[in-house]
């Protein structure tokens, strides 16, 4: 009788890739961006958090831990100002709620009353254009709109 023996792939190191040259070049301007305003939107919210990541992240802007940590794509960098602090206020109320339940937006809307026409601009930048730098740099030129106008002042 014949029988067929299950082989287990090995698993091969990973071949470390060369860092991305954009994330390389704005990874501490993004840094430096994002802790301002995470400063500022902690004096309004009094969040507690531990580390601050930058990355080159491909599927998401942020992200929350249970442990309180807060992960960013440095990508965040080129986004219009009203988007960029969306999403550092969406990652410091999950210090709060740690899922997007009602009570989790809640606590964003206390901190951001018009979140849902940010959120919504965002997803669509991110169907229509992408998340490409070059996409995005275009894009926050040609953006306006009152709020960024404010967080610009805020920045000053």
């Amino acid at each position: 009788m014949f029988s067929w023996r299950v082989v287990k792939k090995r698993t091969l190191p990973k071949i470390l890739k060369p860092k991305n040259s954009n994330y390389l070049q704005n990874k501490e301007a993004a840094r430096l961006l994002i802790t301002e305003r995470l400063h500022y939107f902690n004096q309004l919210g009094d969040f507690t958090y531990h580390k601050v990541a930058i990355r080159d992240q491909k599927r998401c802007w942020g992200s929350c831990s249970s442990k309180g940590n807060l992960n960013f794509s440095y990508k965040l960098l080129f986004l219009p100002a009203c988007l960029r602090d969306y999403i550092i206020v969406h990652e410091l109320c999950h210090l709060k709620v740690l899922n997007h339940s009602a009570d989790f937006w809640s606590v964003v809307a206390t901190q951001l009353p018009d979140y849902a026409s940010r959120m919504q601009l965002l997803r669509t930048i991110e169907k229509t254009i992408g998340t490409s730098v070059t996409a995005l740099k275009k894009y926050q030129v040609a953006h306006t709109c009152p709020s960024c106008e404010q967080a610009e002042v805020v920045l000053k």
